[in-house]
């Protein structure tokens, strides 16, 4: 969860939520992993708009990037919505969000530990 120092703008977030591209990056990522080239093909979207789109959803930690290596030795990144609930309350004459977030898994805790080595 957000804590209340943290909280973006409601109406940031809700234009962010509105953006067919930002909204899509979402819907792809919640159930799997993508690159940003897989997601440029699955949103009909040029590189650039999915980079914008990516750094976007990266401001308020609603993407998680995870480094992916192939058999080869070559890395990429991939995103993963970390999105799972947005509320939004009227309450005392100001709007107040509030995001929850996915748990990190074990491979994105070992990910992060070993970017963090490097």
């Amino acid at each position: 969860m957000t804590p209340p120092a943290e909280q973006p703008p409601v109406r940031a977030i809700a234009a962010l939520l509105e953006d067919e591209y930002a909204h899509a990056i979402l819907v792809h990522t919640s159930t799997e992993p993508m690159s940003a080239g897989e997601l440029s093909d699955a949103c009909g979207a040029s590189d650039s708009t999915i980079y914008r789109r990516l750094e976007r959803l990266q401001e308020y930690d609603l993407l998680a990037e995870q480094l992916q290596i192939d058999r080869e030795g070559h890395h990429y990144t991939t995103y993963r919505a970390r999105l799972d609930r947005i509320e939004i309350e009227l309450e005392d004459g100001a709007f107040e969000v509030t995001i929850d977030y996915q748990p990190d898994d074990a491979v994105d805790r070992f990910t992060d530990l070993f970017e963090g080595l490097r």
